[in-house]
C-alpha cells in the first residue's frame, strides 16, 4: 500500500471503539510498518476517516491516506445503509444504550401491521432532529457536551432523506431495520421519532453500517486482518 500517495480502506469498526480511535489505531500501525521507511520521521501520511460512527454502532469505516484525505468530504456525502435493532416500548436520553432506560410505554395496541403501515410516514424526505448526544456544534460547543454536563439546547431540525425503510423481524419489544439513506440521518433520532410514531416510545440497541455508495461492509477488513496485512502481526 502506498499511503502517502493515498489509500481508501474499508475497515470493520468494532463494538465500543469511537471512530476517532481506529483513525489512531491505523496511525501507529502505518507509522511502525516494518518495511514502511519515511524520508522525514516526523512527517508522517495524512489519515482521516469519511463519517463517524458511535461507539456502539460497528460496520463499514472508510479510511483515507495521503492525498485521498482530500476526497473524504464526496464519501461523506453519498448514500448509506444500516441494519439493526429497536427496542420499542422504552426511551433513554441519547436514544441508544449509552443511557440507562429513563421512561416506558405501553405496547399492547401495536401490530405487525402498524409497525409495516408506520414506516411509510418516514419514506423520502423528511424533517430530523438529531440527538443532544451528537456532535454537532451549539453555540461553538458541542451538543454531547452539554447534554453531558446536564444541560439542555434547542437543535434545528435538519431535512434527510430514507429512501427504503424495511422491516426484517419483529419479535417485540424487538424490531428488526434496514434502512437506506442520506448524509446526515441519525438512526438514534430515526428510533425516537418511530417510537413516537407508534404511540410509544423506542430506543436503538443495535446498529451496522453496511454500505457507503459502492462500498460494502463485506469487503472490509478487521482491525487485526488490517495489522497482518501491514506484516506488522503474524
Amino acid at each position: 500500500m502506498d499511503f502517502r500517495t493515498g489509500e481508501v480502506i474499508l475497515i470493520d469498526k468494532p463494538l465500543t471503539w469511537t471512530s476517532f480511535q481506529v483513525v489512531n489505531k491505523m496511525k501507529y500501525l502505518i507509522k511502525h510498518h516494518p518495511s514502511l521507511i519515511f524520508e522525514d520521521k516526523q512527517v508522517q501520511p495524512k489519515i482521516g476517516h469519511a463519517g463517524t460512527l458511535d461507539p456502539l454502532a460497528t460496520g463499514l469505516l472508510i479510511v483515507c491516506t495521503g492525498k485521498q484525505t482530500k476526497n473524504i468530504e464526496t464519501y461523506q456525502a453519498q448514500e448509506k445503509e444500516y441494519t439493526g435493532t429497536f427496542h420499542i416500548g422504552a426511551t433513554t436520553p441519547c436514544y441508544d444504550l449509552e443511557k440507562e432506560i429513563d421512561a416506558r410505554y405501553p405496547t399492547n395496541h401495536i401490530t405487525n401491521e402498524l409497525i409495516y403501515e408506520t414506516t411509510k410516514q418516514f419514506l423520502g424526505k423528511i424533517q430530523q432532529v438529531p440527538p443532544l448526544f451528537s456532535a454537532i456544534k451549539i453555540g461553538g460547543k458541542r451538543a454531547y457536551d452539554i447534554a453531558r454536563a446536564g444541560g439542555t439546547a434547542e437543535i434545528k431540525p435538519k431535512e434527510i432523506t430514507i429512501t427504503e425503510f424495511e422491516i426484517t423481524r419483529i419479535a417485540l419489544p424487538e424490531v428488526d431495520f434496514r434502512v437506506v439513506c442520506s448524509k446526515g440521518t441519525y438512526i438514534r433520532s430515526l428510533a425516537r421519532d418511530f417510537g413516537l410514531a407508534l404511540n410509544s416510545g423506542a430506543h436503538l440497541t443495535a446498529l451496522c453500517r453496511t454500505r457507503i455508495g459502492q462500498y460494502k461492509l463485506d469487503a472490509a477488513l478487521s482491525l487485526e486482518s488490517f495489522e497482518i496485512s501491514l506484516g506488522n502481526k503474524k
